[in-house]
């Protein structure tokens, strides 16, 4: 060998080890520096949980990113091809790094250098995961290089197919959706194993540049982008000349994803968002991926929702008009900065400016620039003249009654809550915390301590008929004044309307909601059995042991005051509310169930046979059957001839109480069905007097009746099932006496089978109007 070669073959063999040395040096200084990778082995990316109605139906997520994960094998074969011929055509065969696409890349940014072009890359999609799961995105050499170690590591230890997974569920495709499966529902509103090949190439293109490509904002620049992928993907061979030239001509068709999530359930939603991670944690809740069963009935959730706003309108309107929201001088953009006073799009209310007054209308301009008046007899209820009411200028609500007729409208100064549950089992089936969330997020339903009044009366008379009451005892309604104990004024309770009716049956003092009659009944009952009644009904947690507690001077909330009234529908069980039916995590384990209830032996039950499945629970007793029939029966005497007479021209069974509290604060409604509950509360947010004869029939009931107007229909409201163990005999309802022939009044009442005897009611408890008690009282 010539001493030339030998001098060539050692330079190269030289130059080849210096290199090796040097990348060798290059590895070694980076390793130190590397990432852990080895957690993708395990890793699942941020899945938002899904909260789902009583039908089935998606009415929320929880989520900071929105994605679905979607395991490889779930992946259609279509998606895949789209995305290794847009991202990476020879993932099955490199190492991590592809060593063509790097000198192709090189090739090609010289001539785009030349030409002042966007440099081209050559990352593999090893090469994005490593940087979208432990890299930035800054642009640099050094995290180029630290990219490709990390991509051969993570090809030796993870499955070309983990990694499509990871990769496939991780990236950002804009709109907010994060991995294909997201994707897919939010341009086309689909499951990606429906997608065709056009839909998975626009998906695959959208990588690159997701907010410069995204069909929503560039429709035909990302019809160019995508038909690249479907060339792509035909000359990779994964579709013929045929199926290619069939979709490079179609349009994008795109179909956003319809949300059920309603506005009118912000209330329900965030009370379960709430106990959700309560239970859970944050970060589990918004990361995991759960599935989230809740009981809530997207049409009474409109109709309840609905009801209430009505209510709160028709008492807002009944104490006038009180002024504009705000006046700015008309200009082009005069709804600019108005954000503050946005309602939900549910509401149907639209912010108007004045622009010109006359003797009998309001000329008006919409916040959307149509234009419209106000008519004179839509403003009847402020019993003012338009240059009395409104200025040029002024900001205010209106809703379109006609085609450019408008009616003025104003956001209620006081506010409520329902609750619309099932009896028998606690779910809640609806439930609103006030007229706007936007408005306001506190939950008045939830949240709101507030005095039952009233309301609370029904537990006093159900723990007298416990302890040897029966409907027609006789209770003495006249005047009594009671020592509060020391340093406290003398207690002298008063009837609404400060009369008394000297002796009344039992029956009577609840239809008529007697306050000397209830304070009577429970200073017999003790107020200690009372309190301890209360606490185990879960109306109250620890109150004072107080005479006036009777009278529901305690504060509660009103779904727990509902929830209570539960017992007197389900034979004297006690529930309570459900807003969670069942949680499962995001491989459809149940990690959490609300079900009281069990089927006895229904596996071995055959639908050929005659048996029937044995339902069992173990809810607590809060008093006998024999005493919730008897509730029930006074309760609809109340809607009859009570303070609830009102529902009467519905002519449908219902049962329920009114609550007032002192200066009419507070007002309440409970009513039931024989299969719905229902609880509405009316009041301010900080507690004053709603006004003189706001009552809770008239502020209150108003809003339960127009809930049950809707939703419940007359072969729903079934006549209220008697129990075993009581008997029923026609009585003079004044007197409380069985009924003679020659008796023009009469009602059907109802007795525990042991309180009558040979036709007879025994009175245990006629000693409590004898003259020496009588005096007592005084």
């Amino acid at each position: 060998m010539s001493k030339f070669l030998k001098n060539i073959l050692f330079i190269s063999l030289s130059f080849i080890l210096l290199m090796g040395i040097l990348i060798f040096g290059v590895l070694w200084a980076y390793s130190n520096s590397i990432p852990d990778y080895k957690f993708l082995k395990n890793y699942k990316p941020p899945v938002s949980s899904k909260v789902y109605s009583g039908d089935g139906e998606l009415v929320a997520d929880f989520s900071k990113e929105k994605r679905i994960f979607v395991p490889y094998n779930s992946i259609p074969k279509n998606v895949i091809n789209s995305f290794l011929s847009a991202e990476d055509k020879n993932f099955f065969s490199h190492p991590g790094v592809d060593a063509k696409g790097v000198l192709r890349a090189l090739i090609n940014n010289i001539s785009n250098i030349i030409f002042s072009k966007r440099l081209e890359g050559a990352s593999t999609i090893t090469q994005q995961v490593a940087k979208n799961f432990l890299l930035t995105n800054e642009v640099s050499i050094n995290r180029k290089v630290k990219e490709a170690i990390l991509a051969f590591r993570i090809e030796r230890a993870l499955s070309k197919q983990r990694i499509l997974e990871l990769y496939l569920n991780q990236i950002y495709l804009g709109s907010g959706a994060y991995g294909v499966a997201a994707a897919s529902l939010e341009y086309f509103d689909k499951s990606i194993k429906d997608l065709n090949y056009a839909e998975a190439a626009l998906l695959a293109a959208l990588p690159k540049a997701p907010s410069k490509y995204n069909p929503y904002r560039n429709n035909e620049l990302a019809k160019f982008r995508r038909n690249l992928v479907l060339k792509n993907l035909f000359e990779n061979k994964y579709i013929s000349l045929k199926t290619y030239n069939k979709f490079k001509f179609q349009k994008i068709k795109l179909n956003k994803i319809k949300k059920v999530f309603l506005e009118d359930a912000q209330y329900y939603i965030e009370d379960v968002r709430k106990n959700v991670i309560g239970t859970l944690t944050y970060d589990k809740v918004y990361k995991q991926g759960f599935n989230i069963n809740t009981p809530i009935d997207l049409e009474l959730q409109r109709i309840a929702t609905k009801a209430l706003r009505d209510g709160l309108v028709a008492y807002d309107k009944r104490k006038g008009w009180r002024g504009p929201l705000s006046n700015k001088s008309y200009s082009e953009n005069w709804n600019n900065d108005l954000k503050k006073y946005n309602l939900e799009n549910s509401i149907d209310w639209k912010l108007a400016i004045v622009k010109k007054l006359n003797k009998f209308s309001a000329e008006i301009q919409t916040e959307d620039k149509h234009k419209g008046k106000i008519e004179f007899q839509d403003i009847t209820w402020t019993k003012k003249e338009f240059d009395e009411l409104l200025n040029v200028g002024d900001i205010v609500y209106v809703k379109k009654i006609d085609d450019k007729i408008y009616s003025l409208k104003q956001l209620p100064k006081i506010n409520g809550g329902i609750v619309v549950m099932d009896p028998y089992t606690g779910r809640v089936l609806a439930l609103s915390g006030g007229f706007s969330f936007k408005k306001s997020e506190f939950n008045r339903a939830t949240q709101a301590l507030r005095q039952p009044g009233s309301a609370f009366k029904p537990f006093v008379y159900a723990l007298a008929l416990e302890n040897n009451y029966t409907p027609t005892s006789l209770i003495l309604d006249a005047p009594i004044v009671l020592d509060q104990g020391e340093d406290l004024k003398m207690w002298k309770p008063e009837n609404y309307g400060k009369k008394f009716y000297g002796p009344s049956t039992l029956r009577v003092g609840l239809e008529k909601s007697r306050n000397l009659m209830t304070v009577r009944i429970a200073q017999n009952l003790g107020i200690k059995k009372i309190v301890n009644f209360s606490k185990h009904l879960n109306i109250y947690d620890n109150p004072e042991e107080l005479l006036s507690i009777s009278l529901g001077s305690a504060e509660t909330t009103l779904l727990k005051l509902t929830s209570a009234y539960s017992a007197f529908v389900n034979g004297g069980k006690l529930v309570n509310p459900i807003l969670i039916d069942r949680i499962q995590d995001s491989e459809g384990k149940t990690i959490y169930n609300n079900s009281k209830r069990k089927c006895v032996n229904c596996d071995q039950i055959s639908y050929l046979g005659e048996d029937y499945p044995i339902i069992e629970n173990n809810y607590k007793k809060a008093f006998s059957p024999q005493t919730a029939y008897q509730m029930t029966s006074i309760l609809e005497g109340v809607v009859q001839r009570g303070t609830a007479k009102k529902l009467r021209n519905l002519k449908l069974n219902i049962a329920g109480k009114t609550g007032t509290t002192n200066k009419n604060t507070d007002t309440w409604f409970i009513g039931f069905t024989s299969n719905l509950l229902i609880g509405v509360f009316v009041g301010s947010d900080s507690p004053k007097p709603l006004g003189r004869y706001e009552t809770g029939s008239k502020t209150a009931l108003p809003i339960f009746r127009e809930f049950v107007k809707k939703a419940v229909k007359k072969f729903e409201a079934r006549p209220f099932k008697a129990v075993d163990g009581t008997v029923m005999m026609v009585v003079d309802p004044i007197t409380g006496q069985k009924a003679k022939f020659s008796s023009k009044n009469t009602i059907i009442e109802v007795y525990k089978k042991e309180n009558v005897v040979d036709g007879k009611v025994l009175y245990s408890n006629s000693d409590r109007l004898d003259a020496n008690n009588i005096l007592k009282f005084y």
